[in-house]
């Protein structure tokens, strides 16, 4: 018997329908592991009190999250995290930019420059960390050693609550421009040298070229290395339990650091659960700006 052709259309559809769930389902499967599932049970336990074997734990709503605004601690540590982001964020994307310019000029030995700037990403965070404390430390640390040259104090930079942050903001920028630099530079060989020389007859400088043609056309890639800086900003760890443990006097704690202090140090899970929450809603609501609102305006016309 002769199959109709909307058997024929239906077998076709199904056929489609299972190899695009086939394809598919790697990634649903790893992102319902480690993203969808640890967000809703996040979301979940930060309802409910600390529990005891004595008290079991009780839902409370948003109990946790109202104890969290009153924590002074707490308002801290986010004070600490937007100066933090506000200072390391800028600074970090300027330095990327400045860097994969002069990395995509023709210079002499400009492997070597890339490299270079390239280094400090490479290298793990913990070796990163305990080679800025050789730098920091009081007395001997390479900075005193210089500052004695000229006469100058020495000065416990991780030490003090007016400079211990100022010392991680200066580590972050000099491990993270290096690997913002690479997608600037990327971003750079893909912009056609016809728009160069076509600058150059008209008469346009290096700088109205840079402001007027390579900025506009690098703002894709400004917003994506914004989102990336914006999500580690909040996630820095590794430094913090080798350089200051989020000392003195908590001025250089940060959130993620907070979050582990509550979840593993003072077995406070529902708080750490309410900050995670927050910190993701927070995260999410600035990627979608940057990319539903700021995203309009990147483009070059």
């Amino acid at each position: 018997m002769a199959v109709s052709t909307t058997d024929q259309r239906h077998t076709e559809r199904r056929r489609r329908t299972i190899h695009g769930w086939l394809l598919l389902s790697p990634a649903l499967i790893m992102l319902t592991t480690f993203a969808f599932y640890p967000s809703i049970a996040t979301l979940w336990a930060s309802l409910w009190s600390r529990g005891t074997r004595r008290n079991p734990a009780e839902f409370v709503g948003a109990e946790n999250y109202t104890r969290l605004f009153d924590d002074p601690t707490f308002r801290e540590v986010a004070v600490n995290n937007l100066f933090y982001a506000g200072v390391t964020i800028p600074i970090s994307i300027i330095l990327a930019l400045t860097m994969a310019l002069w990395a995509n000029s023709k210079i002499p030995a400009r492997a070597f420059v890339r490299t270079a700037y390239f280094t400090p990403t490479v290298l793990p965070m913990i070796a990163a960390a305990n080679l800025w404390l050789f730098f920091y430390t009081p007395g001997f640390g390479v900075l005193d050693q210089i500052g004695a040259l000229f006469g100058a104090p020495s000065v416990n930079w991780l030490g003090q609550p007016e400079t211990a942050l100022w010392a991680l903001c200066v580590v972050t920028i000099w491990k993270e421009s290096g690997f913002y630099m690479i997608f600037y530079l990327a971003a750079l060989q893909t912009i056609p040298e016809d728009l160069r020389e076509a600058a150059r007859i008209e008469g346009a400088s290096r700088w109205t070229y840079l402001r007027r043609i390579v900025l506009p056309l690098l703002m894709p890639t400004t917003i994506f290395v914004l989102v990336n800086a914006l999500i580690n900003s909040v996630k820095l760890i590794d430094h913090l339990f080798i350089l200051t443990k989020g000392g003195p006097s908590d001025s250089s704690k940060l959130i993620l650091y907070y979050v582990w202090e509550n979840a593993f140090a003072f077995f406070d899970t529902p708080a750490a659960a309410a900050m995670t929450v927050l910190m993701l809603i927070i995260l999410g609501a600035g990627a979608a700006l940057q990319f539903l609102v700021l995203d309009r305006r990147t483009h070059y016309r």
